[in-house]
């Protein structure tokens, strides 16, 4: 039988497809061999698993610019090779074959190893989801996790709501709070498990080596108690008081409707007689005649009151108790002062081509100081609690401050610590607040990966967590450390969540996931707010997609973290771009919500998200449902 030319010519080209398939298997073998060779001592008898070997496959093959033969294969009518991560040789092997059979070549003789099929691969990432997450519902496979405000210790009510709605994990940041109130949320979890009958994991987060600003100076002892109004002036919310009897206990507090409450110390004899319908008589720091109704009694014994005229209260005020008596008229009852309570911080706000000076010490912040013509005598200045790294900074480094809000180059350093000139900040100016996150891109970093309190945390984690968040963990030793830690602790079995926060991780994930696969269960969480700072927004779109592809191929589940939805979750209000956004999180095996007054609002709008995605996207394949156009 007799071909034509053009015919001839497709089987060759074809055949020259093939061989090009056949070496680029033989070299991603090759190659995977020589990485898997530096990993044996971290696999049990030396024997690599299925998902290390595909990962090491995927990697080698991945080293070469593919896009010239995917389009070859793409004319010829074959996979194009862009979604085999779960399965990288058994891909290959299956083209291999296909072509084999059309262009009547010859089998190729390499020696063919195990390899990862399709199911096998989609059903090794299922299982270690599920042991991560626990079992998926119904009618989404992607879990949502939701970071635990501190406030969940006492609010067994919004915990439960959240299991309710569609929570399968917990995050608590061991950055906040202390054991106490961790232990109080875990045992409102566990009432909420019992309650509704739904399972929800928890992860606890070591705070990590979190370099952030230090103290700012406080103001006058003044708390301003602020009403609200409508349009035409009414008042529509008091101001929210809360009085303890506990001279340092005044703060300012947010509750989970995001209503603003002072609290402030009064004397416990006169705490222990006040009553609701009570009020307490003041002039507050502007002659102004103003009074604190008391309206309720709380179980855990503070008062509460409402103030329904805006106020400035100063420090040590005196206060007259008022009682009504006969008659519907109100009688002194007794008078006594305030307690003191620090002043609100002072304002630092910062504007593009000011100076700021960053402090190796942790002496308080303050602003600019200014002559009488408006010139700057003195720079604004903050302090960084990590102060051996200012003195490493090098003039031209970039620092981030508070998520990337504020950007500066350094401009030269000295004793006193690192001038910096801002380069990024909004047209309203950025304001430099405490404890506020401090990014280094540029400055190799030479901070030990657990600190004194994280090995404390562990303790309590080790008992009462399903897994253990690793913060800034930088590279393969970083996880060696905390495996050792939770060996020391009989925890080897915990399973780790490996935050990938740096440039410096994204650099090492290969080297951080084969490292610990073979004696931990794994996962990795996305840090995507540090990650835009260490990387740029712009790279970080590109970074975040490798990073999912390369946990594919490792069957390591994933956690899509930081800002999804945080404009509902904090604000309530919804963002068409965060929207678009949390769908794209279908791609991940978890998704991350993180705390907010509006938190069940932001959880209900994820759930209804996911669900709808499920029937459109898997991994990076679109699912083609029916259309009703």
């Amino acid at each position: 039988m007799t071909h034509s030319p053009d015919r001839r010519a497709d089987v060759a080209d074809l055949r020259a497809l093939l061989n090009q398939l056949v070496e680029l298997r033989i070299d991603a073998e090759q190659r995977a061999g020589i990485r898997l060779e530096h990993f044996k001592a971290d696999f049990p008898h030396g024997r690599f698993s299925l998902s290390a070997a595909n990962l090491a496959h995927y990697l080698a093959l991945r080293q070469q610019d593919l896009r010239p033969l995917q389009e070859r294969l793409a004319q010829a009518g074959l996979s194009s090779l862009g979604r085999g991560e779960a399965h990288a040789l058994d891909n290959l092997d299956r083209i291999i074959e296909l072509l084999c059979r059309v262009a009547r070549a010859a089998p190729p003789t390499f020696v063919r190893t195990t390899a990862v099929t399709l199911s096998a691969g989609t059903r090794l990432l299922e299982q270690h989801a599920d042991h991560l997450f626990g079992p998926a519902q119904a009618e989404r496979s992607v879990r949502i996790m939701v970071t635990l405000p501190g406030g969940a210790a006492e609010d067994y009510a919004l915990v439960a709501s959240l299991l309710t709605h569609g929570m399968d994990c917990a995050r608590i940041n061991c950055a906040y709070d202390d054991q106490s109130v961790w232990a109080r949320i875990i045992g409102n979890i566990r009432r909420a498990e019992h309650k509704t009958g739904r399972r929800c994991r928890i992860l606890m987060d070591l705070a990590g080596q979190k370099i952030r600003t230090g103290p700012i100076q406080a103001g006058p002892p003044i708390r301003h108690l602020k009403v609200e109004r409508d349009i035409c002036g009414a008042v529509t919310r008091p101001a929210a008081v809360r009085l303890a009897a506990d001279p340092d206990a005044a703060e300012a507090l947010d509750n989970a409707a995001g209503v603003s409450t002072s609290q402030f110390g009064i004397p416990a004899k006169f705490h222990a007689r006040l009553a609701p319908g009570d009020r307490l008589h003041f002039t507050d720091t502007r002659d102004k005649r103003r009074y604190l109704n008391i309206t309720e009694r709380t179980p855990d014994g503070r008062l509460l009151a409402q103030c329904w005229q805006s106020a400035y209260l100063a420090a040590h005020t005196t206060l007259t108790w008022q009682r009504r008596g006969k008659g519907q008229h109100y009688r002194s009852r007794g008078r006594f002062p305030l307690a003191a309570f620090r002043g609100d911080t002072v304002e630092i706000r910062l504007f593009r081509g000011d100076p700021l000076l960053l402090t190796p010490d942790r002496s308080p912040g303050r602003p600019a100081l200014c002559g009488s013509d408006g010139g700057i005598l003195q720079p604004a200045r903050v302090g960084c609690s990590h102060g051996g790294i200012v003195t490493t900074l090098q003039p031209k480094q970039s620092v981030w401050i508070d998520d990337g809000k504020l950007g500066a180059t350094v401009e030269s350093v000295s004793p006193d610590g690192a001038l910096l000139r801002v380069t990024n900040a909004g047209p309203q100016g950025v304001v430099i607040r405490a404890d506020k996150g401090l990014n280094f891109p540029e400055t190799e970093l030479t901070l030990p990966p657990l600190t004194a309190k994280d090995r404390t945390d562990l303790d309590f984690i080790c008992r009462h967590s399903d897994m253990v968040g690793f913060s800034f963990v930088q590279r393969r030793e970083d996880m060696e450390q905390l495996m050792e830690q939770l060996a020391r602790r009989d925890a080897a079995r915990l399973p780790i969540i490996a935050k990938i926060e740096t440039a410096k991780a994204v650099r090492n994930l290969p080297e951080i996931i084969l490292g610990a696969m073979g004696r931990a269960t794994l996962g990795i969480m996305i840090a995507r707010g540090d990650l835009a700072v260490e990387l740029g927004s712009v790279r970080l779109a590109e970074i975040q997609e490798e990073i999912l592809w390369l946990c594919e191929a490792a069957h390591i589940p994933v956690i899509w973290a930081t800002q999804v939805l945080e404009t509902m979750a904090k604000r309530g209000t919804r963002s068409r771009p965060e929207l678009t956004d949390a769908a794209m999180g279908v791609r991940a095996e978890c998704v991350m919500l993180n705390k907010g007054p509006y938190i069940l609002d932001a959880l209900r709008v994820l759930n209804n998200i996911l669900s709808r995605m499920e029937a459109h996207q898997h991994k990076k394949i679109s699912r083609l449902r029916a259309l009703h156009w």
